[in-house]
């Protein structure tokens, strides 16, 4: 079995477009993947105790071409009383550290809709304004190599 590490980052959408992202890449480079649907326990806090539920989890897992063994798993959750928050967690395997992993982490978060580590007031206003999820988001895209001063993203054209 390959050495692997795991990393969860809170991001800002959803988990499908999570998920669509690192789909269009592997299929741009030609890699085979499959499938991944489970369930993740979650917390949620209701006044001053926690509430277990459980979470649906979708994720994609890379079986071939450079990236082999490297997975997603995305899901969301109310960690409060309202507003969403989505996790993505990646299993990346030694093989592909260093700034392969770099560039592919970069090229995934800018082919997102919206930036993955920006929150709009309001929905963090909604989910909880001082949660450390929002800046631990920064912090860990900041510490795998993404300038998180520069989010290029895709340009959406406007049709008028």
């Amino acid at each position: 079995m390959a050495v692997s590490r795991l990393i969860e980052i809170p991001v800002s959408v959803t988990p499908t477009d999570g998920i669509r992202a690192l789909r269009q890449i592997g299929d741009s480079r030609g890699w085979s993947m499959r499938r991944v649907q489970e369930t993740r326990m979650v917390h949620r806090w209701a006044i001053i105790m926690p509430i277990s539920r459980q979470a649906r989890v979708l994720g994609l897992v890379v079986e071939d071409g450079v990236a082999v063994g490297l997975s997603i798993r995305s899901w969301s959750f109310v960690p409060g009383s309202a507003g969403r928050l989505s996790v993505v967690a990646f299993e990346v395997p030694r093989s592909l550290e260093g700034e392969q992993w770099r560039d592919l982490l970069c090229e995934w978060s800018e082919s997102l809709p919206r930036c993955p580590w920006k929150w709009s007031f309001g929905e963090r206003s909604m989910i909880g304004y001082f949660l450390p999820e929002f800046r631990r988001s920064r912090v860990l895209f900041s510490s795998e190599g993404v300038d998180i001063k520069d989010w290029k993203g895709l340009q959406y054209e406007k049709i008028e």
